[in-house]
């Protein structure tokens, strides 16, 4: 190596360096992991009350740079948009940092009323579409329970054939349906597990939800394993420091399966600093992620 040669080599060398001080140690020791996994918000509380372009700012502000917008919120991202209102959406999200990463909708498809239930399949299919005109890439739905009245394999059944039927109609428009792990019965993990060996369409996944029936037994990773070859783009956690929920050993089997999505923070407490809030989740997050 020459003078010059040399002289370049330890100046980037020296320029690297000063650029790594700059980063958060714990975002340098999350990377170090080879982590692909982002923490992004849902707007279920920490946003409700946030237009537009304030929830675009404030993610941009704290660094969770993924959102996954909630039904009759402040942001007021609904069907009743215009194709111009939601080119300005799209438009909204691309000249940001911030992904929309989709819709967080209510419908669900475990009802005996069959009118109740095609009355669900054919509104998510108007928020599909939604979701497609402002740059999203998928919505959540959900099953909200089992019927007591109704058999298991029935409602089982209906479950998954509604999903494959709106699955097929989203894959038309690009996007993924995620199921969120809901419902005071249908969120247990052999339930969900049950719903989807009867899944067919492959956009159609599963959203993990972080609810105290993820630990019965067998318990978590047990469970975990279950399913997770259904995981979509999105997980829902709430906070990483309040509860009794074991989220470090939930990050270290993300890890380990080489996760590359979202996790996003389904957050439910009340505090005084939203922003400072968010930061520190996203602190923990990385710190978590770092000794997985």
């Amino acid at each position: 190596m020459n003078n010059r040669s040399r002289r370049s080599f330890i100046q980037k060398g020296m320029i690297a360096g000063v650029g790594l001080s700059m980063v958060d140690p714990l975002s340098v020791l999350a990377m170090k992991k080879g982590s692909k996994m982002q923490l992004g918000l849902v707007t279920y509380q920490w946003g409700k009350d946030w237009d537009l372009p304030t929830l675009i700012a404030n993610c941009e502000k704290t660094g969770l740079l993924g959102v996954e917008l909630r039904t009759q919120h402040a942001h007021g991202v609904e069907t009743s948009l215009s194709a111009s209102e939601r080119a300005d959406v799209k438009k909204r999200f691309a000249d940001s940092s911030v992904t929309c990463l989709g819709y967080g909708s209510n419908y669900d498809f475990h009802h005996a009323d069959q009118a109740e239930v095609r009355a669900n399949i054919e509104g998510t299919k108007e928020y599909i579409k939604l979701c497609h005109d402002i740059g999203a890439t998928g919505i959540k739905v959900k099953p909200n329970g089992i019927p007591k009245d109704v058999p298991w394999e029935k409602t089982i059944a209906q479950i998954a054939k509604s999903f494959n039927e709106i699955g097929k109609y989203a894959s038309d428009y690009g996007q993924e349906i995620r199921v969120e792990v809901h419902g005071r019965e249908s969120q247990k993990l052999p339930n969900m597990k049950a719903m989807f060996d009867q899944v067919t369409e492959k956009n159609v996944k599963v959203c993990w939800n972080c609810n105290d029936q993820d630990l019965l037994p067998p318990g978590l990773a047990d469970n975990f394993n279950s399913v997770k070859k259904w995981f979509g783009d999105t997980v829902h956690i709430r906070e990483l420091n309040v509860g009794k929920y074991p989220y470090q050993e939930l990050m270290n089997l993300f890890v380990a399966m080489n996760y590359k999505g979202w996790i996003l923070l389904e957050a439910r407490t009340s505090p005084p600093d939203r922003i400072a809030a968010m930061k520190e989740q996203l602190q923990i997050f990385n710190a978590m992620i770092g000794r997985s």
